[in-house]
């Protein structure tokens, strides 16, 4: 297994040093199916803090505020100086609509230098690369990349379903369900074809993905199981070769999934108009 705290990249033009690999704390404690053990979920970020992750991700909404205050629990002491906490800034939160489109970043950094940018980034979700990716990358911004692992599907494929519990949130997402599932089943099933010739699981395969989009992209998947923790981290030894990323590309072209990625009110940054600049406020 790879020792991840010896390889750390540099988000942004404003030098945040993290672990190559972050940990997404959410569904520790929200959306995905009710609250974990308290107890377990501290065990869990000590491990990945000796595993030499620097990177947790959290936010008020999980919860709401719940997750804030696991982590609080769990960062006392030494662990808390063994942790680089960074802030999350919104680009756009108005009339209901999230997340930036390629003209955020730019007007957002005229305000204040950003220092990353979260989007959702994986095999099975690739619309930022339109704008988003190209512009935080001409502005020196960061990537977090959350979601790397489809929401669980690039882990398990269609018989995630299977295991979702009541409450879980995934069970009301497009792409779950089972007139898309069908079709993006097909996505998965060629993952693990990869896979079985990398020797190793579908999920290391689509962090390696993530990882190979360049140094200054870090990706944050979540669990709630050591062993799958162990089992992320592995994903920075899987060497992907240019034949490789080739074949991924082609397998997961804009045509490859169906669904959008959220449902109901939940507009992304395609549905955002951008704020006029002088409604920006400098925080």
């Amino acid at each position: 297994m790879a020792e991840v705290g010896v390889k750390r990249i540099k988000l942004g033009s404003q030098g945040l040093k993290v672990s190559a690999q972050g940990l997404g704390c959410m569904s520790m404690s929200a959306f995905y199916g009710p609250p974990k053990p308290e107890s377990d979920m501290i065990a869990l970020i000590h491990h990945a803090i000796n595993s030499g992750v620097t990177f947790l991700d959290t936010a008020d909404i999980y919860g709401p505020h719940t997750n804030e205050i696991l982590l609080g629990k769990a960062l006392k002491g030494e662990m808390r100086k063994r942790v680089e906490l960074a802030t999350k800034f919104a680009l756009v939160y108005k009339d209901g609509k999230w997340e930036a489109r390629g003209i955020q970043p730019i007007r957002a950094h005229a305000v204040h230098p950003i220092t990353a940018v979260q989007l959702e980034w994986s095999l099975w979700s690739r619309d930022v690369e339109e704008e988003i990716v190209p512009t935080c990358r001409e502005l020196g911004i960061g990537i977090v990349a959350y979601s790397p692992l489809g929401r669980g599907f690039l882990s398990s494929g269609p018989k995630l379903l299977e295991t979702l519990s009541e409450g879980d949130t995934r069970k009301f997402l497009p792409r779950f369900e089972l007139e898309n599932l069908e079709h993006n089943k097909h996505l998965f099933e060629r993952i693990c074809e990869i896979a079985a010739r990398k020797q190793c699981t579908p999920s290391q395969l689509a962090l390696a993905w993530v990882h190979h989009q360049g140094g200054d992209v870090c990706p944050i998947p979540g669990t709630t199981k050591v062993e799958n923790f162990n089992q992320n981290i592995a994903a920075l030894s899987v060497n992907l070769t240019p034949e490789d990323m080739a074949e991924l590309e082609c397998i997961a072209s804009a045509s490859a999934v169906k669904g959008d990625r959220y449902g109901g009110n939940i507009l992304t940054y395609k549905d955002s108009d951008t704020p006029p600049l002088s409604s920006w406020k400098a925080v």
